[in-house]
């Protein structure tokens, strides 16, 4: 027997379809309309920022925010009610970013301040990739993701070995330096040689004598070192796994490009693709 939709799930169906649906009109334009309030919003948030825009414009920028909030939180309800399963999209990451967009103003009640923390919406700008077709460009974000986990070890180990040349240069500088020239305490001397290794450089604390100045010297070329080892080891991962893929995305016959990953056979040449072959 046919199922008549009831005016409720008809009226789910199209706001479904409103705000879910990227690839139609009516999508684009309430995703684009999204994206201007959105914007609107982070420039509201840093105007209020600004102490002679605030006293000036304070009750305009405020009822604005709140104006903007309501309209969120609307849109939030809306979909969580057309989502056929909402708690898929309420742990989602846009789902969670969404949330999170919201509560910094409802907080604002019980934490002053934290209104400002609403510059998280600034994170749903990510829509606009779906919006100008332009997920793959997004896709690469799990490149990025596995390579920095299959290096995580390697940093550890690495930032371990950073953390422990600066307790001891730290400590080093101490003894050199003393109280009198600005290293009042070891952990003040850590500090210095984690931002002098860094190449951040504040200036707050210098080295006088002939003995510091030179140790400076070597935290500093060490420095560079510092900054170019962990990028090495992310892009030596990043080259394996874009070795991986592109070996496992040509045809092994006549080497054409495998733009489905399920895909049984080559599209060209009619190579049958075997699970887990080696296609170079």
């Amino acid at each position: 027997m046919r199922h008549i939709k009831t005016k409720y799930e008809v009226l789910r169906q199209k706001i479904y379809i409103i705000i879910y649906g990227s690839n139609t009109f009516a999508g684009k334009t309430f995703d684009l309309l999204l994206l201007g309030v959105i914007l609107l919003s982070l420039i509201l948030i840093m105007m209020t920022s600004v102490i002679r825009y605030d006293d000036k414009y304070h009750s305009f920028l405020v009822v604005s925010e709140w104006i903007i909030t309501v309209f969120f939180s609307i849109e939030y309800i809306l979909r969580i009610i057309s989502n056929k399963k909402p708690l898929s999209y309420i742990f989602s990451f846009y789902g969670l970013v969404d949330l999170l967009s919201l509560l910094p103003m409802y907080l604002s009640f019980f934490i002053p301040g934290s209104e400002f923390l609403a510059t998280i919406r600034s994170l749903r700008l990510l829509r606009l990739f779906a919006i100008l077709d332009l997920l793959p460009f997004l896709n690469q974000s799990s490149h990025i993701k596995d390579s920095l986990k299959a290096s995580m070890n390697k940093i550890i180990v690495f930032v371990y070995f950073i953390v422990v040349m600066s307790i001891i240069l730290g400590t080093i500088m101490f003894m050199v330096e003393g109280r009198h020239n600005g290293f009042t305490n070891i952990p003040n001397s850590i500090y210095w040689c984690i931002v002098t290794m860094t190449t951040v450089g504040y200036g707050d604390i210098a080295p006088i004598t002939p003995v510091g100045k030179a140790i400076a010297s070597f935290i500093m070329i060490m420095g560079y070192g510092i900054i170019a080892v962990p990028t090495g080891i992310v892009t030596a991962e990043l080259a394996k796994n874009k070795r991986k893929e592109n070996a496992k995305s040509h045809c092994p016959k006549c080497k054409t490009y495998i733009y489905n990953e399920y895909a049984n056979f080559c599209y060209n040449c009619g190579k049958k693709l075997v699970d887990g072959e080696v296609k170079l």
